[in-house]
């Protein structure tokens, strides 16, 4: 049984459960009808049309509650309509409406005075059976929240509340506000709105003043005796955001924000939404817009195969591909806990289609094969590989391995079984590469080229910068120590890197996927590139610190195979647009399948002799563009430097990959 039949199925016994919503409603319809007739015979209602209107009134309630069924009227639970429920009753009285004016004109039923209800009274019904039904709804929504107040104050004492203020008084600010006020356990006392629209200062919410501009916020705090300021702006932008936190910080106040309605599901907000201001939030980036329709023909009813199903990506892809309904989806990961972890996650979900947790290493060739042959995938997601920077200059064989050969058999052996579409996961570090990591990401995305030529698979590969809270990117580092009281490590006051969140990264990794016809090699638009310094500084602002004083920032100097700044393109290339505003084509010189052979040759021949040094020269030889250090040694520096006391000695674990 399907998901939708049984939804059918849960509403109409959902309604047979409610005895006593079934008689109301039908009292209510029953006397809208019975007095819609006043009105439409000059309020004498004389036996004649009493009697029309006895007989007609089974046939009219019928075709009400047939109405109110099909526009799932009975899925709402009484004591949580709102304004939004309003739409559905409408929707069920235009139904009703036209059903019964059909009816009333139908030439083959003209005869029969049955179906002769007047068009005054239909209408008039449909008015007040409608919005009877509703109030009757709105009235026990009434009497519940009272009598949960009255729970709440005899069962506990009336909680100490904060005095706040609301930064934007619009949707979100009045919904917040409403709930706020309708709670008795509500640990907020809103004080006030604080708008930068001057039409609506003077006004009111809720019953609650619109007070001025943010550029007072200093003022209201003092007057007031505020201690939490809570950013509810519909849709805020991370600058705005970062100019109210900038403002707060200096009074100081605690801040807090509500999510936008783009993050809140069905779009409802809730005070338990209300969170404190996260990184993210000022590093945010519009909202990506996805082509559903191609995703659709992408993903849907496919069987999807992604490697490194545990890492951040890979999970994160994971998420997202399932919301279009594949057949199944293999999770292929080597980390055993990882994998629990995803496969817990989606057990949670009740999906309706398979999906199968794999142990297995991409570079272990019969465990693949053997996966491949089971369950034969459409499409494949490539996000296992080695990406830390400082421990691929550590350990170089090993980055040759797993993100350059790893890459290469899990290629063939998805050629060789006719996958539709094979999308690997690149980096921003490929570009003009100083690091054995991202050297080996650059002659991955070569690889896969290569591959593109030899089979009828479509191969792309997927270029972008650092992702936000990555496992082993700066963003949780910085805040572990943070915790543990700092200092907080940047390795130089000029290094700059692109960041995007998660979800956004994967989101554009599928809709690319999608719009790729095999050999691109696709760069997202990462925005605009961010200070590590800023981000640091922003980190213990926004822990309720100050940066230098409470929790001290440390330079250590740029380690080996890091550059200051990033780039997503190599010098020369052209970008091409496509029909996604945040993904572009590069157009990068291709290599020859000669020339990939003699490349490949010799990385087995360095990786048979465990030669670093050989491997290190190959990179550069082959990638004109590439300088990556011929030093065999870690990339993992243990010098500090401090503008007052300049180089000093720092413990090597607390620097953070930058």
């Amino acid at each position: 049984m399907s998901k939708s039949e049984k939804e059918s199925i849960s509403e109409i016994f959902w309604f047979l459960r409610r005895p006593a919503q079934l008689i109301a409603d039908i009292l209510v319809l029953s006397a809208a009808f019975l007095l819609a007739y006043l009105p439409a015979v000059n309020v004498q209602l004389g036996e004649y049309y009493l009697e029309s209107a006895v007989r007609q009134l089974p046939f009219v309630v019928f075709i009400q509650f047939v109405s109110l069924f099909l526009v799932s009227g009975y899925t709402i639970l009484w004591r949580y309509v709102s304004i939004e429920d309003i739409k559905v009753f409408i929707r069920a009285a235009t139904i009703s409406t036209a059903l019964l004016i059909t009816f009333r004109f139908l030439p083959i039923l003209q005869e029969f005075n049955f179906w002769q209800i007047p068009v005054s009274v239909i209408l008039i019904d449909a008015v007040l059976a409608f919005g009877g039904m509703l109030a009757i709804r709105v009235l026990r929504r009434f009497f519940y929240e009272l009598g949960d107040d009255r729970r709440v104050f005899s069962n506990r004492r009336r909680p100490e509340r904060k005095a706040a203020l609301l930064v934007g008084a619009g949707r979100i600010g009045a919904t917040i506000a409403k709930e706020v006020s309708g709670r008795g356990d509500a640990e907020l006392d809103i004080r006030g709105f604080v708008d930068d629209d001057p039409r609506k200062k003077g006004g009111s919410v809720s019953g609650i003043k619109v007070l001025g501009s943010t550029n007072f916020l200093p003022k209201f705090v003092d007057e007031l005796n505020i201690k939490q300021v809570v950013i509810a702006i519909d849709d805020a932008g991370s600058k705005e955001i970062r100019r109210i936190v900038n403002i707060c910080g200096s009074i100081p106040v605690r801040t807090q924000i509500v999510p936008s309605l783009n993050e809140i599901a069905h779009g409802r907000v809730s005070v338990s939404r209300i969170r404190d201001v996260q990184i993210e939030d000022l590093l945010g980036r519009d909202p990506v817009m996805l082509d559903d329709k191609n995703l659709g023909a992408f993903l849907t009813n496919k069987t999807v195969l992604v490697s490194g199903a545990g890492g951040s990506i890979g999970s994160e892809l994971v998420r997202q591909i399932i919301k279009f309904r594949p057949k199944s989806i293999l999770l292929i990961e080597r980390a055993e806990f990882l994998l629990f972890n995803i496969e817990r996650e989606l057990a949670k979900l009740d999906l309706e289609f398979e999906f199968v947790p794999l142990i297995a290493d991409v570079g272990d060739e019969p465990r693949i094969r053997q996966i491949f042959q089971t369950y034969s995938p459409d499409v494949v997601f490539h996000a296992a590989a080695h990406k830390h920077v400082p421990l691929m200059e550590a350990n170089v064989v090993e980055a040759v391995k797993n993100n350059i050969f790893a890459t290469k058999l899990l290629g063939e052996i998805a050629g060789e079984n006719s996958v539709k579409d094979f999308v690997m996961i690149s980096t921003d570090k490929a570009v003009n590469p100083t690091s054995v990591m991202g050297a080996s990401k650059r002659i991955a995305e070569i690889v896969v080229q290569g591959l593109n030529r030899n089979f009828d698979t479509n191969y792309i590969a997927v270029r972008f910068g650092n992702v936000l809270g990555s496992a082993g990117s700066v963003v949780p580092i910085f805040r572990d120590q943070i915790e543990s009281g700092g200092p907080v490590t940047v390795t130089d006051p000029a290094m700059t890197r692109y960041f995007m969140t998660i979800p956004e990264a994967s989101q554009l990794v599928m809709q690319a996927g999608a719009l790729g016809s095999g050999g691109e090699i696709f760069i997202l638009d990462m925005g605009q590139p961010v200070k590590i310094l800023d981000l640091a500084e922003d980190m213990i602002r926004l822990s309720g610190l100050t940066p230098y004083e409470d929790i001290d920032i440390e330079f250590t100097g740029v380690r080996k195979g890091e550059k200051l700044f990033e780039e997503l393109e190599i010098k020369g290339e052209d970008l091409e647009k496509t029909l996604h505003p945040q993904i572009f084509i590069g157009k990068i010189a291709t290599f020859s399948d000669d020339q990939v052979s003699k490349l490949l040759n010799r990385l087995n021949a360095a990786l048979a002799d465990n030669s670093e040094t050989e491997i290190r020269r190959v990179f550069n030889e082959f990638l004109p563009e590439s300088t990556v250090s011929q030093e065999i040694g870690s990339g993992i520096t243990n010098r500090v430097f401090d503008s007052d006391r300049g180089l000093t000695k720092a413990p090597a674990f607390r620097t953070a990959e930058n």
